[in-house]
């Protein structure tokens, strides 16, 4: 990745089922500065889920990347693989990564200047009823909670900011803020 911090990487983490997909497709939508960086993944997609949500690849074109040394970060995920190839983002455009925690932890060691930007639930009743609204099986809503109490004190730790999703706009407005703020911050030093 390159060492030009003048643009902005926005890391925007959190457990599965806070709403990660839908924030980063509307503060994208909303600023036009933002370059999404897809990601890869060897999951199944979901049923009704877009087909530019992830790179849906196999296992070996996975692994395949990893070898070559493709990805910024990448990490074995309640056993699929998620990752994100190395960014290339068109001048003068600003990274947004949508990325898992640990995930998360590999691009912060990475570049200390990247702005984690990590994302809670309002609670885990309502990140329960998010995950099986996506058409999560019980047993993978299980883990993936499970997964999520682990998560949160890490993302907690590294995050620059914590925001709770509690009203979708609400929060999109208050990333909007913050990576404003930020560019300004990181235009005057």
């Amino acid at each position: 990745m390159s060492t030009d911090y003048t643009s902005l990487v926005v890391v925007v983490s959190g457990p599965g089922g806070v709403g990660k997909s839908t924030i980063v497709e509307k503060l994208v939508a909303r600023d036009t500065q933002l370059w999404l960086s897809r990601s890869w993944t060897t999951r199944e997609r979901r049923q009704g889920e877009a087909l530019d949500a992830y790179n849906f690849v196999s296992r070996k074109d996975f692994e395949d990347n990893i070898a070559s040394g493709g990805f910024l970060e990448w990490t074995d995920f309640l056993g699929n693989y998620y990752g994100t190839p190395t960014p290339n983002p068109p001048k003068g455009r600003d990274t947004v990564l949508e990325i898992e925690v640990d995930g998360a932890q590999q691009v912060k060691r990475i570049n200390v200047r990247a702005l984690l930007l990590f994302v809670l639930p309002p609670s885990r009743q309502e990140q329960k009823a998010r995950l099986r609204g996506r058409g999560d099986p019980d047993p993978k809503v299980e883990k993936r909670l499970r997964k999520a109490e682990e998560e949160e004190p890490v993302g907690r730790a590294i995050a620059d900011y914590v925001i709770v999703n509690d009203d979708l706009d609400s929060t999109v407005e208050e990333m909007s803020r913050i990576i404003a703020y930020e560019r300004k911050q990181r235009t005057a030093s």
